[in-house]
């Protein structure tokens, strides 16, 4: 069996866990992140939602949450509030500062949805930032021939029928394109951002958009506008269009979140950190109150990973971070951490209605002031386990609108509890 040293080891390579390592790296420790995939950026938009919605949608995040944390006394948000939210994001738009994060917390953007609904966000890239909704306006939506994940028409349809804040006008309208794809039939995402890389291409899109559009109109495409190189396809169609041109979230996988990955890990590397996806974690060495390691198993042997601190962020139920068995019974699958805000024993785990806030649904660790995770009595189980991201119990992402935004700040408040306890 092998045998590697770091600083701290992070489970898990979604927006927590890389936080987590990069905030560590650049501090300069030796951070090495293990993960069996590449996490939720790949299938959500790289906007970065707070607080989206408490008894309806939220406009300054700022000003719901005291009232929201005061109802929710186990949210996550509860010891992140509120200096620590504010430093997390701007440490978030100055370590992406290619992308040209625009927002806060003082108030949310109103961006449209892949199904045209006016959703709220904390934080925008660069190339979302023209659509917001706020102010109304004229809007048009581009379509792809062979891009089967992006339903202009159902798109501006329902945005033209969305009730928005302060009484702000929409109108919107699709136009279909047909651009060059030589003898392709379907193109992915992936594969049109490829494409929008091309200066042929985005001739040719430009070219054939020109003529459909009217004065003052905003144009929405599909969030396919180059990989690596957006913020040059996007500046470069507004240049040529003579109109703003923004990005829509299209249907997973997220192109958005592969730039947001390939972002964050790029630099982790440039910071001397190590990422290794493909690999799971199947052991635990701890003596008394530490984890001294983990035991990751990838394709070819077992290693053994020592640190003097760990962060765990392995997701919930989704990314399988917590499991449930046909017995109901739920639990952490890394290091059998205690789970908090499980349903009674008589007590139901799910309503009947899809969209319900099942009862399930706020499971998933407790951790204390210091993101240690904690039992009933509140005695940290580990004093060098921190934990970050879906994995935390007290929340409903999908429903509250604050996946990301927990996932950062959680992330980058587990990065400084430990470099606090540093020596």
């Amino acid at each position: 069996m092998g045998l590697a040293s770091y600083d701290t080891v992070v489970i898990g390579a979604g927006l927590a866990g890389l936080t987590a390592a990069l905030r560590l790296a650049e501090e300069g420790q030796r951070v090495a992140v293990l993960a069996k995939g590449v996490g939720a950026t790949h299938l959500a938009p790289a906007t970065i939602d707070v607080l989206g919605y408490a008894g309806g949608a939220v406009a300054s995040p700022a000003q719901a949450l005291p009232e929201f944390i005061a109802a929710n006394p186990d949210h996550p948000y509860r010891r992140l509030f509120l200096e620590p939210l504010r430093a997390s994001l701007d440490w978030f738009k100055t370590r992406l500062a290619d992308h040209g994060y625009r927002g806060g917390l003082d108030e949310n953007f109103l961006v449209p949805t892949a199904v045209g609904v006016a959703k709220p966000t904390a934080l925008v890239p660069e190339t979302m930032s023209a659509g917001d909704l706020r102010r109304g306006g004229r809007f048009v939506f581009v379509g792809l021939r062979g891009l089967k994940d992006f339903f202009p028409a159902y798109l501006a349809d329902n945005l033209a029928r969305a009730p928005l804040p302060g009484g702000a006008s929409v109108s919107a309208r699709a136009v279909e394109l047909a651009p060059p794809l030589a003898e392709a039939g379907d193109v992915s995402g992936a594969g049109f951002a490829r494409r929008f890389e091309q200066a042929e291409f985005r001739e040719a899109v430009l070219q054939e958009l020109d003529r459909h559009l009217v004065p003052g109109e905003i144009v929405g495409f599909p969030a396919v506008l180059g990989v690596g190189n957006a913020h040059e396809v996007w500046h470069e169609l507004e240049a040529g269009l003579g109109h703003p041109v923004f990005e829509v979230p299209t249907l997973p996988p997220s192109v958005q979140g592969l730039r947001l990955y390939g972002t964050m890990t790029g630099a982790l590397r440039r910071e001397g950190g190590r990422l290794v996806v493909g690999t799971t974690v199947a052991g635990v060495e701890s003596s008394g109150k530490r984890v001294d390691a983990v035991v990751a198993q990838t394709g070819g042997r077992p290693l053994t990973y020592r640190a003097r601190s760990f962060v765990l962020a392995t997701g919930g139920f989704a990314s399988g971070g917590l499991q449930m068995d046909s017995f109901g019974t739920v639990r952490e699958t890394v290091f059998d951490l205690p789970v908090a805000g499980l349903p009674g024993p008589n007590q139901p785990r799910f309503e009947q209605g899809y969209f319900d806030e099942h009862p399930i649904s706020r499971a998933g660790v407790a951790v204390d002031d210091n993101g240690r995770p904690v039992g009933a009595s509140g005695v940290p189980a580990y004093e060098n386990l921190h934990v970050a991201g879906a994995t935390l119990g007290g929340a409903v992402p999908w429903r509250e609108g604050s996946g990301n935004g927990l996932s950062l700040a959680s992330g980058y408040a587990a990065a400084s509890a430990i470099l606090e306890a540093a020596p």
